[in-house]
């Protein structure tokens, strides 16, 4: 086999291993989720303590309630003024999204290790295969 062969073989590898890399890289663009969840419920969150001052804050909130997600039963079914429940839920929700985030972080970054490693696997893979190859005799 020719040298051009084998650095044809080589580049083709390296280039499956960067693809491979830059896989996982576009998988972070999963991490903001969390953070625009949190921003969407913390929204609902200002309309609701605005509903809280309205004639039926009851209704105007339940109203809310699809916008609201898993704050919407703590809200409801929480004692005190409309306005402290809205607070202590703002800082529950809060905490449950950080939480959510540093996860998903964890997770994307566990996901760029293995596909490197696969994508590092693979160019082992096929260097190796070509390195043993004896050299074509030449014409």
């Amino acid at each position: 086999m020719g040298d051009g062969t084998k650095g044809g073989w080589i580049a083709f590898a390296a280039m499956a291993f960067i693809v491979a890399g830059l896989a996982g890289v576009f998988a972070t663009y999963a991490l903001p989720i969390p953070m625009e969840r949190a921003f969407a419920v913390d929204t609902a969150l200002d309309e609701a303590l605005i509903a809280a001052r309205g004639p039926d804050p009851d209704r105007a909130i339940a109203a809310l309630a699809s916008r609201l997600g898993e704050s919407a039963a703590p809200l409801s079914q929480g004692t005190g003024s409309w306005e402290d429940r809205i607070q202590r839920e703002r800082a529950a929700m809060r905490a449950r999204f950080l939480a959510e985030e540093q996860a998903t972080a964890l997770r994307l970054r566990w996901l760029v290790v293995v596909v490197n490693l696969m994508g590092a696997v693979f160019v082992a893979a096929i260097v190796g295969t070509v390195s043993r190859r004896p050299a074509a005799p030449s014409p």
